[in-house]
Order: structure tokens, then sequence, then C-alpha cells
């Protein structure tokens, strides 16, 4: 059985058990070019392997969550650790309360924590508890930042609301990012009747001066609550995340990936008197779940913020996210694709876009991924960690290189759409 044949019988496996053969969204295969890997089989550092045992620079780290390295020594030796002291039981571990203390410590709105799994339990605990903490139904969301949570709550405004009862969607308002005038209106259409809003303090856009302050007040002006969305932001931007480095302290926030280097964690937190609301005393269940307090993912979390505080991991990230930057506006002039490919965001979150007459185009990016992988640069998004190097970047500017003079020379004759291999990815919302 040759190389494709296997990878092929692999692919038929997991699309005969998985929907969507695959269990992120973002995994699956209509999200990646056809030449791109189909499986991974292990990965140390900042690369992976493939099913067939190629090698590939990973700038996905496991959809962001891997912020020092995949497989890091320290972080696993704790896990271990952990591991062979068993990792759930019936009553509280020692880690939950060190953990929660640590993280008191290093970001601002941690008066309490409450631990998870994933991003979609924690956000849905803090609507839960605005809610009820306010006495009301609606929520606000921002219209630019396309995922919160996988939640009822959440998809029922998306274009893939199957199964949701309609009604939900129209209990979620939306503004625009920077704008707080569209804010201001959504507030005075619903005047005394919006309980939270709830949004990512920065994607790919940076807060005008002012703005995250102007949000807080028109919150607290209103009896509504802020919380910030840190999944990306935590353990990337700042150890404190966003609200530590811009000293702005929402009401509620919430963390995930970074946190633990790729082990399951998620984490809620925020001002005292509204996470109080998940005592037993309280009218409500807050976050319940078995697997919450087991000593894997806190036991990662721990020795990840450690590792990070010991080797100033942040400020290696950032620096690195600099040089990136460097690298793609250079190579961007050189091939006058200023037009077509445009990198913005912090150092340590930058997003890539594709354009052809102003327009999104997948096309052009299903063209970029495929030929950058074709050089054993797995680039779907920019997710940069500790393990990122001198070496990384040297091998990235090659392939950078090669990469727009094609799509320089696809875009001269017209023919994006002859030079993909396969079918161009497709977004996972449509809208």
């Amino acid at each position: 059985m040759n190389s494709q044949e296997r990878t092929n019988k692999l692919r038929n496996l997991a699309h005969t058990y998985i929907p969507a053969g695959a269990h992120t969204y973002s995994r699956s295969d209509n999200q990646f070019p056809e030449f791109a890997p189909a499986f991974v089989s292990k990965a140390k550092g900042c690369k992976f392997w493939d099913e067939n045992g190629i090698e590939y620079i990973d700038y996905s780290m496991g959809l962001l969550s891997v912020s020092v390295g995949h497989a890091n020594k320290s972080i696993n030796n704790q896990v271990i650790k952990a591991i062979k002291n068993g990792t759930s039981y019936a009553r509280p571990s020692l880690l939950e309360g060190k953990l929660a203390e640590k993280l008191n410590s290093i970001i601002p709105s941690a008066e309490m924590v409450k631990f998870a799994k994933n991003g979609s339990d924690v956000t849905s605990a803090a609507i839960r508890l605005a809610r009820n903490y306010t006495g009301k139904k609606y929520l606000v969301r921002c219209q630019q930042q396309p995922f919160l949570s996988f939640n009822d709550w959440f998809i029922a405004s998306t274009s893939k609301p199957g199964g949701i009862p309609k009604e939900l969607s129209d209990w979620v308002l939306r503004f625009n990012y920077n704008d707080i005038n569209s804010l201001a209106l959504v507030f005075e259409s619903f005047a005394n009747e919006i309980a939270c809003v709830i949004m990512e303090p920065f994607t790919f856009e940076l807060p005008k001066p002012g703005y995250l302050e102007a949000v807080k007040e028109l919150c607290e002006r209103n009896g509504s609550i802020l919380i910030f969305d840190e999944m990306i932001t935590g353990f990337r931007i700042d150890l404190g995340g966003a609200q530590k480095l811009l000293n702005i302290v929402p009401h509620l926030s919430t963390f995930g990936k970074g946190i633990a280097n790729g082990y399951p964690l998620s984490v809620l937190c925020g001002d005292k008197e509204i996470m109080k609301q998940g005592n037993m005393s309280q009218s409500v269940f807050l976050l319940s779940c078995t697997f919450g307090g087991e000593t894997v993912g806190l036991a990662a979390g721990l020795a990840t913020i450690e590792f990070m505080e010991a080797n100033n991991a942040i400020e290696s990230v950032i620096q690195f996210g600099i040089k990136l930057h460097k690298l793609f506006t250079e190579n961007i002039d050189q091939f006058s694709l200023s037009d077509n490919i445009k990198i913005s965001g912090h150092p340590a979150r930058l997003e890539l876009r594709f354009l052809i007459n102003h327009q999104i185009s997948f096309a052009l990016k299903t063209l970029f991924m495929q030929e950058m992988m074709m050089q054993g640069i797995f680039m779907e998004r920019i997710g940069l960690s500790f393990s990122h190097n001198e070496s990384t970047l040297k091998k990235t500017k090659i392939a950078l290189k090669n990469t727009l003079k094609t799509i320089s020379n696809a875009l001269e004759t017209n023919s994006i759409n002859e030079k993909i291999i396969g079918k161009i990815v497709e977004p996972v919302f449509t809208k």
C-alpha cells in the first residue's frame, strides 16, 4: 500500500464513523487544500509529522492552544506526576486551589474562578451568570468576531442554526467593533433589557484609544455585565490577558487554549459579587462537570504558567511575531501583492487576509496554503509559540518567497483556480 492509498483508507475510515471526519469543524477536510496533511501522527516543539512521516513546521499549534510547544518536557513531567497520583477524585484536588490562587495573582478580573474543559463551557456559564445577576435576557455580541461558543445562545445567531429554536436568535443583538455608537444604539433600542456584552477585547483589529473603556462605561450605565472572551488573547498577548495589557478590567472573563499548552482546560473568572452566584446556596447551576477538576489539565495549566514566567515566553512570542510580520510585509511589497494579501494584528496574534478585487478570496487562501504546505509549512492560520525560533523563520522565509512568486504569477495570468489541486476551502460559517 503506497502513502496515498494509506491516507485515503484512513480518511474513509474517519468519514465513515465521524460526522465531517473530525471532532472540530475547523479540522475538517473542507477547511484545507487537497495537498494538506490528512492526519497528524506526532508533534514536537513547533513541528508535526503526518500519517506518512512527512515533517511540517506548525503555525496552527493545536488551533492556537499550544502556547509553549508540542510535548514540552517540563510541562509533560508535571502532567505525568499528576497522572501517577490519580486524575479524578470524589473531593477537590489540591491543584484546584493552587491554580485558582495563581490565576488570581496574574489576571486582574480573577477574584473567583471556575474550571472547565473548553471555551464554550465557560462563555455559556458567563452568559448564565450575567442573565441571573441582572434579571435581563438579551445579550450583545460583536458582529466581526465569528465564534464564541458551540452552545445554542451563540449558534442561533449564525448561518448554521439547525436544531435550535428560532426564538433564541431574537435574544442575540449585535454591534460593530471599534464603533461605540453602534453599541450605544443597541442600548438605546433595548433600554434596561440587556444582560451583557460579550466580546473578545480585540482580534486582528486593535482597539481605538478609549474604546474598551467606553464599552465598559456603557455597560455599567445600563446595568449590564461586560464579558471578555480571552480564549486567544489570554496567555498569548500577556500572561494576564488583554485586560492586563490594556488596563481595562471586565466584570467577567473567560480563558482557555494557551493556558495549558494544549491540555484541556478553560477558566471562567470575574467579580466576586457576580461569581458567588455559583455557590450551592444560590439559584444558578453554574458549572458542574465531572472533569472540571481532574488533575491533568490543572497540572498542565500550572506548569505552563510557571514555564512562561521562568522563560519570559510571552516576550519571546511577541518578538518572533514582529519578525514574521516584517518578513511578510517585505515579500508582499516585493511581489506587489499589497492589494491581495494583508497581514495585521498584534505581533502575538497575526492574521492573514486574502483578497481579489477587495473581496475575501478563499481561492487565493487555498493556493497560499497549498503552496506553503508543499514546502513543509503548515500555515492555515498564524498561531505562534515559544518554540518558534530563527531556524523556523529561515525556512518560512524561503517557502514564503516561492509561494508569493507563484501567487503573483497566477494573478497576472488569471490562473488561480487552475493552480489549485482539488477543491477550494470553505468557511465554517457562510456569513
